[in-house]
């Protein structure tokens, strides 16, 4: 570097200092990229440019990277550690062509590496955004271009709080060297690809140009499938097509979306605020595999769980914070209302009604807007569930959206659609106690003002937030393996919907929600909530309740139910310290010591967090809850009870494991409570231990509820093998009523039709109902013996009498 460079730099140190703030992505480039500090590292540029570089030095410190401007020492010689692919374009002209001195160093380090077999030096492709507009359709120009002086002096100054310093995964010039060789040609491709990559990753970071209304209504009149519906709609109304046309206009501007990049700018500024004071931090997980996806020109799909109001905000503020563009978001009109739809609308969203079923008109106008946008590559985002779950489980998907999805696919795009599962959890979700009434029978309140206003009132310190990013699902490689020959039905002017849709959906649905729960995140709030709700008195002593959530730690982390989820880093006594504060539980002092418990109402809410995270302790509970009722049973007695059972809790939990991969799970859950010596194991026989009994009986009744539950309609049915499905459903709704109130069960979801309907659905799937919905009788009558002999005598005496002809019986 010459001396004129070096006090250049000097000189642009200050200003810098003072005008740029870089937001530098990932955050912790050493852990998501997966860097070796030990071996060497070289920073590649898409552009020489001294502002570039300063601002990478400033972040590539802060993160405890090397700097970029030191020399890297390798076998005595020296080399530069950066190296740019393109030159800065000056006020007079762009200079075109890869610059000499970058393919020299790039030549001379390959050769480095034909000369010592041991060295492998990390090529990290680094880019400086500044400013993230993507630029409106009608302007011909980019926004994120090259920039010469002038501009890049007037970027700083108007977008330094908005500079995004881009790391990529590196690139292992030992990898190069092995299998495509060392000459100039070689170094000559890899600056090429480089410069291909930096282009998308522009693309990823901002997102295609934005569409004008007008013009994008223009383009939806004029598609074939409108046109055509409209013209039928007038034929069979008897109207004047301009009216039917005017009313599709009227349906587009209720719907489309009004994306304003500095809405979203100014936005990202206010909720970093809002989430600094609602919560003591937020947690992101697997991000890096999204990055990747968007830069390699996936049209991504996000389908959160849907749990609060606030998923629409979190999750965009993550997007945009780790360096992706907010999604276009679909949000039900019910949102729609002054002053929070104008801003949501220009935040993203695109408003669906409720229902439109026999609307023909207005399903072809929002399906024909949905292939729009995945035309045009903006990212999309629908809430599969339908509505915010109120329990806190995860609900049966909706599959509306996801065959528009695949419908859309079926016009033609030409990019890879992937579906991006997203686990979104709270130690505190603001709404819970409406859900409890709600559940309890209070109407939902319509969303308005006054509703925003009372909420904001509320405003405190809600503890931690998480965002998990699932395992993606490519839909094209899904129809691959599953529909050979779908690309056969591809029309880019008739929306299609083959016989093969219908199952497909449905089967990828399961897998979507299934998805979503591997990526769950446990915390402090939902294990004290699992540990206390399974204490009878919902009360424990602090020692006993750290006890506990040990047990449930040990087993999230020597069995993990999926390499996806999340486990606190943090030990149990943490966990409750930090519980504690959130204000949720009674805490009371004797001479013994401290007793953390649960009033009645409380006790209802924490249903509500334990239920975000009972699937991964479902298949532990149930092997610790038959071992408790049979005292000692051998291992393929244990097998044969969980895979009877373990279809159930599989269709109502979304378990992630199959068939075959059962028997390896029970085997690794039954080592790991050896290893915890809750259960004792003697040759093949496995027996409880009487000096843990405590610990085992609170994992084992976990599933208690749900087994009580499965219990009373297996019992229904064995009594009458003919009863209806809808009567099944209906009395064993009714049933679990009573139940809940005479044993003190206060978790809403123990009579929610939905797992009912759930259980009859699986049921039939199973085998145990007939085509026309009859009992079977031999495997209801095994199932039924099993279930109850897993419930206590109590609960069972109680199904028992509720279910005698007498004056007490439910007449339905």
């Amino acid at each position: 570097m010459s001396s004129g460079q070096k006090i250049y730099q000097q000189l642009l140190k200050l200003p810098l200092s003072i005008l740029v703030k870089p937001h530098s992505i990932p955050s912790d480039p050493v852990a998501d990229l997966e860097l070796d500090l030990a071996r060497p590292i070289v920073y590649i540029l898409p552009y020489r440019s001294n502002t570039d570089l300063l601002t990478l030095r400033s972040s590539a410190l802060a993160s405890g990277l090397p700097d970029p401007l030191s020399l890297l020492e390798i076998n005595g010689q020296s080399f530069p550690r950066f190296v740019c692919v393109a030159e800065n374009p000056s006020v007079f002209g762009n200079k075109t062509g890869l610059p000499q001195d970058s393919i020299t160093l790039f030549s001379d380090l390959l050769e480095l590496h034909k000369q010592d077999s041991e060295l492998n030096i990390q090529l990290i492709p680094a880019s400086i955004l500044w400013g993230r507009a993507p630029g409106k359709e009608s302007k011909n120009k980019p926004i994120l271009r090259p920039l010469n002086g002038p501009k890049k002096t007037w970027a700083i100054v108007g977008h330094g709080r908005d500079c995004l310093v881009r790391l990529s995964t590196p690139v292992s010039l030992r990898y190069m060297a092995d299998n495509h060789g060392t000459d100039d040609a070689i170094a000559q491709k890899l600056a090429r690809v480089a410069k291909i990559h930096f282009s998308r990753q522009l693309l990823a970071t901002s997102g295609p140009r934005l569409p004008d209304r007008k013009q994008l209504f223009k383009r939806l009149l004029a598609s074939k499938a409108i046109d055509k519906v409209v013209q039928e709609e007038a034929l069979s109304r008897q109207v004047p097509v301009e009216k039917v046309r005017r009313e599709a206009i009227a349906m587009m501007e209720e719907i489309a979306a009004d994306f304003s990049y500095p809405l979203i700018k100014n936005g990202e500024r206010f909720l970093g605020w809002l989430w600094n004071k609602l919560y003591q931090g937020l947690n992101i997980t697997n991000a890096q595999r999204i990055r990747r996806l968007a830069q390699d020109g996936h049209e991504i799909v996000y389908v959160p769980c849907h749990r609060s109001h606030m998923d629409y905000l979190l999750l965009s503020y993550v997007l945009y914070q780790e360096g992706l563009v907010p999604p276009h978001i679909a949000a039900g009109i019910n949102l729609n209302f002054f002053p929070a739809g104008p801003i949501f609308r220009r935040g993203g969203a695109f408003f669906i009604r409720r229902s439109f079923k026999g609307d023909r008109l207005y399903s072809t106008v929002f399906r024909e807007y949905l292939a729009q946008l995945f035309a045009k590559g903006y990212s999309v985002e629908y809430f599969s569930e339908g509505g915010r779950s109120r329990t806190g489980r995860l609900l049966p998907a909706k599959t509306g959206m996801l065959s528009m999805t695949i419908q859309a696919m079926l016009r033609g795009l030409n990019r890879p659609v992937t579906l991006v599962p997203v686990y979104i959890g709270y130690e505190h979700v603001m709404e819970v106690g409406t859900y409890a009434k709600e559940l309890q029978g209070k109407r939902k309140e319509k969303e308005n003002v006054g509703q925003v206003l009372r909420t904001l009132r509320k405003l405190r310190n809600f503890g931690k937030g998480y965002v998990n990013f699932g395992e993606p699902l490519s839909l094209n490689q899904y129809l691959n393996d599953n529909v050979p020959d779908w690309h056969q039905d591809i029309n880019p002017i008739e929306p299609q919907r083959p016989s093969w849709l219908s199952p497909v959906v449905n089967d990828l649905a399961v897998k979507m929600m299934t998805h979503i729960n591997d990526a769950a995140a446990t915390n402090a709030l939902t294990l004290c909530a699992l540990a206390l709700l399974s204490s009878r008195q919902r009360a424990l002593s602090r020692s006993s309740l750290e006890q506990q959530i040990e047990c449930y730690l040990e087993l999230l982390r020597n069995a993990p139910y999926s390499k996806h989820c999340t486990t606190p880093k943090d030990n149990a006594t943490q966990l409750v310290d930090h519980a504690i504060t959130m204000d949720k539980f009674l805490v009371e002092r004797d001479v013994l010591g401290e007793i953390i418990s649960l009033d009645r109402e409380q006790s209802i809410l924490m249903t509500y967090y334990r239920n975000n995270i009972i699937h991964l302790f479902a298949l532990p509970s149930l092997i610790a809850h038959i071992v408790i009722q049979q005292q000692s049973l051998n291992r393929a007695e244990i097998h044969q009870k969980v895979e009877l059972l373990y279809p159930f809790l599989k269709a109502e939990l979304f378990l992630r494991f199959d068939a075959e991969q059962l028997p390896l799970e029970i085997d690794r859950l039954i080592a790991e409570l050896v290893r915890q010596r809750l259960l004792l194991l003697d040759g093949d026989t496995i027996a409880i231990n009487n000096t843990r009994i405590g610990p085992l009986q609170l994992l084992a009744r976990t599933i208690t509820e749900t087994l009580q539950r499965y219990a009373i309609a297996l019992t229904l049915l064995n009594a009458e093998p003919q009863l209806p499905k809808t009567d099944l459903e209906q009395q064993s709704q009714v049933l679990a009523q009573r139940l809940s109130r005479l044993h003190g069960i206060n978790a809403p979801e123990f009579f929610d039709k939905g797992v009912f309907s759930t259980l009859v659905k699986t049921l039939r799937n199973e085998g145990y109902l007939n085509n026309e919905c009859h009992a079977v009788t031999q495997p209801v009558e095994k199932l039924a013996d099993l279930l109850t002999s897993l419930v206590s005598p109590e609960v069972k005496l109680t199904i028992q009498a509720v279910m005698q002809p007498d004056e007490e019986r439910i007449n339905d």
